[in-house]
C-alpha cells in the first residue's frame, strides 16, 4: 500500500491543509514506531502502524474546521468514520478501523449516544494493539501546533471532553505503552 499516494490523491494540492496533515500524522506515526521498538514483547506490525497513522485523519477535508483549512461541510468529529469510508473504498478495511476508532481515545455507542454526537451508533473503540497504539500516539499532537508534542497532562485534558471512560482508557494506555 502506498499511504502516500492515497493522500495525494485526496489532498492533490500542496497547501496549508496538506502540510497540516503530513506534519501531523508524521508525528503520530513517528510515536507509535517509537512505541513499537519500546515495546518488542507487544509484537506490533510496524508496517501498518506507519501506513495507518499516516491514513488515519485522511477524512479531515471533508469537515467544517476552518483553523486547519478545512472547508467540507461535516462537523470535525465525523473526519474519522468518514476517513474510514474512504479507506474501505480503497480497499484497506483495516486502515479504516483506525480512522474511525482514533476519535478521542475511541468512543462507545453509549458514549456516542449520550453525548448526542453526530456520528454513526456503533462502537468506535480502537481494537487491536495497533489501533490503541494508534489513538493513543495521536492524542500527543494537535493539528495547530505542529511544532510541539502535548505532555500527558494536556492530552488528558483534550480526551476529558469526550467522558471519563476515554480518559480511563488513556490511563491506561500510558501504563502499557510509555
Amino acid at each position: 500500500m502506498d499511504a502516500l499516494g492515497i493522500i495525494d490523491k485526496y489532498y492533490p494540492e500542496d497547501n496549508e491543509l496538506k502540510h497540516i496533515l503530513l506534519t501531523h500524522s508524521r508525528s503520530v506515526a513517528d510515536k507509535a514506531l517509537w512505541i513499537a521498538d519500546k515495546h518488542p514483547e507487544l509484537g506490533l506490525d510496524r508496517e501498518f502502524l506507519e501506513e495507518a497513522a499516516l491514513l488515519h485523519d485522511i477524512g479531515v477535508f471533508l469537515t467544517d474546521a476552518p483553523g486547519i483549512h478545512c472547508l467540507g461541510s461535516h462537523p470535525y468529529i465525523c473526519h474519522g468514520y468518514l476517513g474510514s469510508e474512504l479507506m474501505r473504498k480503497e480497499g484497506f478495511p483495516r486502515h479504516a478501523l483506525v480512522c474511525e476508532r482514533h476519535t478521542g481515545a475511541g468512543l462507545s455507542l453509549e458514549s456516542i449516544l449520550q453525548q448526542a454526537l453526530p456520528v454513526p451508533h456503533r462502537e468506535m473503540v480502537p481494537l487491536s494493539l495497533e489501533e490503541q497504539v494508534i489513538c493513543f500516539a495521536d492524542k500527543f499532537f494537535s493539528k495547530t501546533h505542529l511544532d510541539r508534542e502535548k505532555s500527558v497532562e494536556k492530552a488528558l485534558k483534550t480526551i476529558s471532553k469526550y467522558g471519563e471512560e476515554g480518559v480511563i482508557r488513556f490511563k491506561d494506555w500510558c501504563e502499557r505503552f510509555l
